[in-house]
């Protein structure tokens, strides 16, 4: 793939992800990451990064199911390593309570996650709200550690870094011969998505679920935005641009699930970026 020029747009989880993929598995691209903010400033840097899941309507579960495994043992494997500390990358254990028992009270990531089970009496008593609850090993990820350690690995792969606003893809048309869209939130600007975008207030239900919050100090505030839609988009088309028919990639949308799925969905990412490659009559294979 000599001398295709791929530009990422987006710096947050999905975006490095997917940079550090595509950078890593295609060392003969000149691979450039695009994004007007880094860490410590994305909607990624303030995400909780506890590795669990809720299913998307309307993509195959076994399809969730890989995003899933692949982005868990990734981290797993951070988590067992020298790495972890510089990372943020660490395991942790603990419960999802339910006010209702759920109509699936095994997820589909259950048996990829460490020691999942159904909580007993005892431990729901704690949570006199709750009906069901359930308790389980996962990977936590501390994103102000681990999106630094990501460019930094993107980097040590050959990767460029450029910082400033992009605020449409005819912007790229001339200056790249594959975009690669992980622009999250900035998508519903940048191809049109209007299915993108949600906020949250956390502190009022986290006061309700453990009183002792309730009068605790506030040492800082940030608002967790999400850039969500209905199914995360992963998948390619062709866009004219500035003339040129430019292969573009998308990868985003993923809400609350970003830290969760992200290096899965960058794997699928990759394995479209190749066959864009494929297609290309100057890539020389």
């Amino acid at each position: 793939m000599t001398g295709v020029r791929v530009v990422v747009v987006g710096a947050g989880v999905v975006g490095l992800s997917t940079a550090v993929c595509i950078a890593e598995s295609l060392p003969l691209c000149s691979v450039t990451l695009l994004a007007e903010t880094f860490s410590p400033d994305t909607t990624s840097d303030g995400a909780a990064g506890i590795a669990f899941a809720a299913p998307f309507p309307d993509i195959p579960l076994e399809r969730q199911r890989r995003w899933f495994k692949d982005s868990f043992d990734h981290l797993l494997a951070i988590a067992q390593s020298q790495h972890s500390p510089d990372a943020g990358v660490i395991l942790s254990s603990g419960w999802q309570i339910f006010k209702e028992v759920p109509a699936t009270k095994e997820p589909y990531w259950s048996d990829l996650v460490i020691g999942f089970r159904a909580m007993t009496d005892r431990e729901l008593k704690r949570f006199p709200d709750h009906k069901f609850g359930q308790a389980f090993t996962t990977v936590k990820c501390e994103c102000s550690s681990y999106l630094p350690w990501l460019e930094e690995r993107f980097r040590k792969a050959g990767g460029r870094v450029e910082q400033r606003r992009v605020s449409s893809l005819q912007a790229l048309g001339n200056s790249f011969d594959l975009i690669v869209n992980c622009s999250g939130l900035g998508s519903k600007a940048l191809v049109g998505d209007a299915g993108v975008g949600d906020t949250a207030n956390i502190r009022e239900r986290c006061g309700r679920l453990e009183p002792s919050l309730k009068k605790a100090k506030v040492l800082a505030e940030w608002v967790g935005l999400r850039p969500s839609r209905r199914n995360p988009r992963v998948e390619r088309e062709r866009v004219l641009l500035q003339g040129r028919s430019v292969p573009v990639v998308h990868n985003y949308g993923h809400g609350g699930w970003g830290v969760t799925i992200a290096w899965g969905t960058a794997l699928d990412a990759l394995g479209l970026v190749r066959q864009c490659l494929k297609e290309m009559p100057q890539a020389k294979l």
